[in-house]
């Protein structure tokens, strides 16, 4: 990913508000310069026509310089929230693609840093580092040029120190910078990676008494942080220091040059304000390059890491074949499967769901029931063996089809901080309210649902905190029924239940899937009532089909 691709999206806006930039800075300019020379003028009492055109002049300087910075400031975030935009949306579907198997190696809290402070790094990298560095480029060199032809040696200081600030001041401040602000990035990932886990598992921390070690650690990389960030801050001091002294000292070898130039009448006297105010000008524009270079070491750490999730290999390539119809019978022949190369999870599994079919699939854990489950909605593709729907292969089939035909409701299945209504509608954007209440009453919870003084408009809280692990389960069935599919995996339905709720879940989860093929995984072997047949998985991963 560089940054000419991640910049394309919005490049003729971008054209734009450069234009813009370099009008509003070159308004700023001559807007001193023009003023300068004026008030100069002035100062001899020539004839009021005589001064007209400056008059006028300053007047188009000063309104234009406010005109045209709007219309940068417009123009120039307008198209940096595109290309923001542009690289969040690429970011969220390279993850869809990537997602499950492929996100092994990011931390969830990590990735969410990458989705926000990462991507909003590119903000920076167009408002205060593209614009800044392109207008004051354009502008700097006209400046050096007329202060150059009105006084050489005033215009070759300028020409100096502009060259200071914009790029040796930049360079220095990127080799001292480069690990702190390199670092600021990472670190904040971390830090908001041992937050959440602070956060979502602080009862199990405080049951085993690991806070203390557990804050330690947040202090440890918030420690680190503080001290990437204090280096940063006095590299930033250090350039606006050698800013100001570049300012003055084109200042005064301007004063300096001008006074000799006009005393020896090299200077038209009314000139000498020009040349010594317009480095004033030019340094307010050329100032913020320090700045900008420092933007641009954390906007380019946030894009390294950026390229890091869209490099990650997608595990599921797209088919383009759509599903075959008519009733779904799905297999799996002598399939070996692995999510880490070289770790091989279940190895020469055949199994057959016939339509309409009620299978069960148990075994300890780390056996692969789940793998087996990723395997039939194509989260992961086999290494050995094939997989077929219809009699045709999954890897020749759009994986978004699969999931169509194939709906997999794991045992942690996620539920949203919203209403009833919302969480079912994930499964069925147009479903109507009479869908939702027969889905829910096929999951045994329409009764419950209608005693609620709200309905399907009641909230079900931060991942269904307001629910009980029954009712999450069954209102995540009731989305599941909602999608159509024609083969339902239940993923250990019953899981931290008592053994007489679990038996009566299990139960209704099966009925409830009417006339569907259904997968149950489980461990739970003591009550299997309502199965065609069961299949163990043992640590090798061969199955033992036994009819029931």
């Amino acid at each position: 990913m560089t940054i000419v691709s991640v910049l394309r999206p919005a490049a003729g806006r971008l054209v734009v508000a450069v234009l813009a930039g370099i009008a509003a800075a070159g308004s700023g300019v001559g807007l001193m310069a023009v003023s300068a020379w004026l008030v100069s003028r002035a100062a001899l009492h020539p004839p009021v026509l005589h001064l007209m055109v400056a008059i006028v002049a300053v007047r188009a300087f000063g309104l234009g310089r406010g005109v045209f910075r709007y219309l940068e400031r417009l123009i120039g975030h307008d198209a940096a929230f595109r290309v923001q935009g542009a690289l969040r949306v690429r970011l969220y579907a390279h993850l869809e693609r990537l997602a499950p198997a492929g996100l092994a190696r990011f931390r969830r809290a990590d990735l969410a840093q990458r989705l926000a402070a990462d991507v909003d790094a590119v903000l920076d990298l167009v408002t205060r580092v593209l614009l800044p560095y392109a207008v004051a480029v354009v502008v700097g060199v006209a400046a050096v040029l007329v202060v150059g032809t009105l006084l050489p040696v005033a215009g070759a200081v300028l020409a100096v120190a502009l060259i200071v600030v914009a790029v040796a001041v930049p360079l220095v401040q990127a080799a001292a910078a480069r690990r702190a602000d390199g670092r600021l990035a990472p670190l904040r990932g971390e830090l908001a990676t041992l937050t959440a886990d602070l956060v979502q598992g602080r009862a199990d921390l405080l049951a085993y008494g690991a806070v203390g070690r557990q804050l330690a650690l947040l202090d440890d990389v918030d420690e680190r942080l503080r001290r990437a960030a204090l280096r940063s801050s006095a590299t930033t001091g250090v350039s606006a220091a050698v800013t100001a002294l570049c300012t003055g000292v084109s200042v005064l070898a301007g004063l300096v040059a001008g006074a000799f130039a006009v005393r020896a009448g090299d200077l038209p006297g009314e000139l000498l304000a020009v040349v010594v105010l317009t480095p004033l000008a030019v340094f307010e524009i050329a100032g913020t390059l320090p700045a900008a270079a420092q933007h641009f070491a954390g906007a380019r750490a946030g894009l390294r890491r950026l390229a890091e999730v869209l490099a990650a290999p997608v595990p599921v390539l797209s088919g383009g074949a759509a599903v075959p119809g008519g009733p779904v019978t799905v297999e799996l022949r002598d399939v070996a499967s692995s999510w880490v190369p070289g770790r091989i999870v279940l190895s020469d599994l055949s199994l057959t769901l016939a339509p309409g079919s009620r299978t069960a699939l148990v075994g300890p854990s780390g056996s692969g029931k789940s793998t087996v489950a990723a395997l039939l909605v194509r989260f992961l593709d086999p290494v050995a063996g094939r997989v077929l729907l219809n009699g045709c292969d999954l890897r020749e089939l759009d994986p978004a089809e699969v999931r169509r035909a194939v709906v997999w409701l794991p045992e942690d299945a996620y539920l949203f901080d919203t209403t009833i209504a919302a969480n079912l509608r994930i499964g069925r954007p147009d479903a109507t309210d009479a869908a939702l209440r027969d889905a829910l009453r096929q999951a045994r919870l329409l009764d419950w649902v209608s005693s609620l003084p709200e309905g399907l408009a009641t909230p079900v809280g931060e991942h269904g905190a307001q629910l009980s692990g029954g009712q999450r389960r069954r209102l995540a069935l009731a989305r599941a029924l909602l999608t159509g599919a024609r083969v339902l995996i239940l993923d250990e339905p019953a899981e931290h239940l008592d053994d007489e709720t679990a038996r009566a879940l299990t139960r209704d989860l099966l009925a409830a899937a009417g006339d569907r093929t259904v997968l149950l995984i489980t461990h739970r072997e003591d009550d299997l009532a309502g199965v065609d047949a069961v299949v163990r998985l043992g640590r090798s991963g061969t199955p033992v089909p036994v009819a029931v």
